[in-house]
């Protein structure tokens, strides 16, 4: 049976993929330290468990409205006027089967074929294959840890030309780490209001920030209008298995994408959708929430203080989300038991062929002189992970 050659150009996730042979190997009783891990090591809240029962108990398991229930939709919107400053409606709000597809609709509701699409990189490895799905041509605009991987206005300015439609904006970062300031993202939203230019803003890890500020791109001037915000329940509530995730949009495009979800996957689950509404309106998600980032904090100082002590290795301090992006180039051209090291994925291969540990390859993410480990994992995890790096790029000869 021949497939499509839209099938063919996709391709799979390397993140999950490297996740997957981490465990295959942990099964076969390897002792495999993995950085590869893209959600919150913790469970999901014990008050979010008991609401998601509470909804069986109680006959919660129909259909609801495409975009999600009126009332988690009402405790999104505001959510969201309260951390943006700017006034969002139930109707603007689509509640979709996790993050991914809230950015895949933003892009199937945006996108024309041939249209530009603007992607700083390093990129979340999925945001290219939703591109091309959806017609579109990505343009890369390149950024190193010399500027903590951040565009300037100049570069967004640039890129921009009659072709260009969308820019897809993540802050904070995955796969890097980093947090724009207040400041740089209005600068971004200066030109990106100049041009007309819309905003796929993934805004999943917002409130996992580590003594830096964070706002929406869609708080300065009228970028509200030209801005989707995507988000979910999945990082901030350790909600990842529950496949929650929300949009923001002008209302036309909102409608647009309830009509497309009407078509792929109708409404999300519904006891998830009550356990979500749950989450966002009970005061102990706050503190579960402030915890989990304290936790995290402790180990994102801890990981980049015995990356920087690893021969070969330098990295940039992460400001937020749960990665760390390592350059890894100055192993290039050296060997490992005899086998040359010729890029980041000859250096993940042979750092888990060699010393059991799994990091996920800066390549995926338009990177590939960098790797991303993830500090999702306990800190005896992080310095056993880091001794086993330390001696491998040691031995390199």
């Amino acid at each position: 049976m021949e497939i499509s050659e839209r099938a063919k150009n996709i391709s799979p996730s390397l993140t999950l993929a490297i996740t997957a042979k981490a465990k295959a190997m942990k099964a076969q009783g390897m002792d495999v330290v993995s950085f590869g891990a893209g959600e919150p090591d913790f469970d999901t809240p014990a008050y979010i468990v008991e609401a998601a029962k509470y909804a069986l108990d109680h006959g919660m398991t129909k259909y609801t409205p495409v975009p999600g229930t009126v009332e988690l939709r009402r405790a999104i919107a505001e959510k969201l006027t309260r951390d943006t400053g700017v006034a969002y409606a139930p109707e603007q709000i689509v509640v979709s089967t996790g993050g991914k597809q809230t950015l895949r609709n933003a892009c199937e509701a945006l996108v024309n074929p041939g249209d530009e699409v603007l992607l700083p990189a390093p990129y979340w490895l999925t945001y290219p294959e939703l591109i091309r799905m959806s017609g579109g041509k990505t343009v890369v605009l390149e950024t190193t840890d010399k500027s903590d991987f951040k565009i300037t206005p100049e570069q967004l300015e640039n890129a921009i030309t009659d072709k260009t439609k969308a820019l897809i904006f993540t802050n904070p970062s995955n796969p890097t780490g980093m947090v724009y300031s207040p400041e740089e993202t209005e600068a971004l939203a200066k030109v990106a209001e100049k041009h007309g230019l819309y905003v796929i803003s993934d805004e999943i890890y917002e409130k996992l920030v580590y003594g830096a500020a964070c706002r929406s791109i869609a708080s300065f001037g009228n970028m509200k209008d030209l801005t989707v915000i995507c988000s979910g329940m999945s990082k901030t509530y350790s909600m990842t298995g529950w496949r929650v995730g929300y949009s923001a949009a002008p209302l036309n495009v909102a409608k647009a994408m309830s009509s497309i979800q009407s078509h792929t996957t109708s409404n999300t689950n519904s006891i998830a959708q009550y356990a979500s509404y749950v989450a966002l309106t009970d005061e102990r998600g706050e503190e579960f929430l402030g915890n989990m980032v304290k936790v995290f904090d402790s180990r994102r100082r801890l990981i980049t203080e015995l990356v920087r002590k690893t021969p070969l290795l330098s990295a940039p301090e992460p400001k937020g989300a749960f990665y760390i992006m390592v350059n890894v180039s100055g192993t290039f051209g050296k060997k490992c038991g005899g086998e040359v090291i010729r890029d980041s994925s000859d250096f993940c291969d042979m750092l888990l062929e060699k010393s059991l540990v799994a990091v996920v390859d800066g390549a995926a993410f338009g990177a590939p002189d960098y790797v991303r480990l993830s500090y999702a994992c306990s800190e005896d995890d992080i310095r056993k992970g880091l001794e086993r790096m330390a001696e491998f790029t040691s031995s390199l000869e």
